[in-house]
């Protein structure tokens, strides 16, 4: 494995709490015996509200600094020392991450950024420019491509979430596909027989930490990893055999799938881009011919079964028994 990069030794995580920041602080905090030092940028608010959950991490050896993303000198500050800045931030706040690469570009010891790029792959062909989720990501690209001399950048590109993609949805979303254990319903896409690939999030911190221990001298590395890669129908398939119970099932096909795409984005309805990402991957956006994750270890990754066994246990679990997933929370 070639180590000819400068390494990343001393890791800062800015959107550490939210959906996928919580995956990948976890993974760094369960690995902090192989870097000189990991913490993470939060804010007053998220501090107060997720108190229990960064306690946690700092009990392990992760230093919090707390301000404000918005704030030029709370950056500054924060990036002290690091050499690595890792940003999980979500959709609705991705251009922070202009300012947050200027400043690191700016730093002297900043030598490596990882942007908010984990997910869909906002270049996989022609038609991703005009894709309506891929615009923000698309303008942090740029920004970086135009503007970025002195960092590594690398993109770690990870495709679906699985954990959302075989979980149940509800309401309108229902029609975007769902697994439904306790009711033993399914919605599959397309004619259920088209390719998906597939990242557990947990899976998404641990080829992060893989990456980091990886380091490489491009000025910018672009690294397509997954899970795993499956179908609709395999899936089902797997919720039978651990249910022990025959599904009713029904088929949103990929024209049906267009039209509702359509009345979201017509509607300005915020689960929109949930009928455009679907799309894109029923239409087989997830897939190559060839996957990253050799190239920085293989590390070991979960499994169709494994991720349908924890669907399952999260879905049938007490009302009050927060389960293995408490601290992670889930979203969609």
């Amino acid at each position: 494995m070639a180590n000819d990069g400068p390494d990343s030794k001393k890791v800062l995580i800015i959107g550490a709490t939210g959906v996928i920041g919580q995956h990948i602080t976890e993974a760094l905090a369960n690995a902090i015996a192989s870097f000189d030092e990991v913490g993470i940028f939060t804010s007053p608010s998220t501090l107060q509200k997720k108190g229990t959950l960064i306690g946690e991490w700092k009990n392990s050896g992760v230093r919090v600094h707390v301000g404000d993303v918005n704030s030029e000198r709370d950056i500054k500050r924060a990036y002290e020392g690091y050499d690595t800045v890792v940003s999980a931030l979500g959709r609705n706040v991705i251009l922070t991450q202009i300012q947050l690469i200027a400043l690191a570009e700016a730093s002297s010891t900043i030598h490596t950024f990882y942007p908010s790029e984990f997910g869909t792959d906002i270049e996989y062909g022609p038609s991703s420019a005009t894709e309506k989720p891929n615009q923000l990501k698309l303008q942090v690209r740029k920004y970086i491509r135009d503007n970025v001399k002195k960092l590594k950048v690398t993109y770690l590109v990870t495709g679906p979430y699985s954990d959302l993609y075989i979980g149940k949805m509800g309401g309108e979303t229902n029609a975007a596909g769902s697994f439904d254990v306790q009711a033993k319903k399914a919605v599959l896409l397309g004619t259920g027989e088209e390719k998906v690939s597939l990242t557990t999030m947990e899976d998404v911190g641990r080829l992060l930490v893989a990456a980091l221990l990886t380091p490489t001298s491009n000025s910018e590395r672009i690294l397509k990893v997954n899970s795993f890669t499956t179908t609709p129908k395999e899936i089902l398939a797997e919720y039978e055999k651990q249910t022990g119970a025959e599904w009713e099932v029904s088929y949103t096909s990929l024209d049906k799938l267009k039209e509702l795409e359509e009345q979201a984005w017509e509607r300005k309805v915020p689960f929109a881009t949930v009928f455009t990402l679907r799309r894109i991957w029923t239409e087989g956006g997830t897939l190559y011919d060839e996957r990253d994750n050799e190239k920085i270890g293989n590390p070991r990754v979960e499994s169709l079964e494994d991720q349908v066994r924890s669907a399952v246990r999260q879905q049938t679990k007490p009302p009050n028994d927060n389960g293995p997933f408490a601290r992670i929370g889930s979203a969609i």
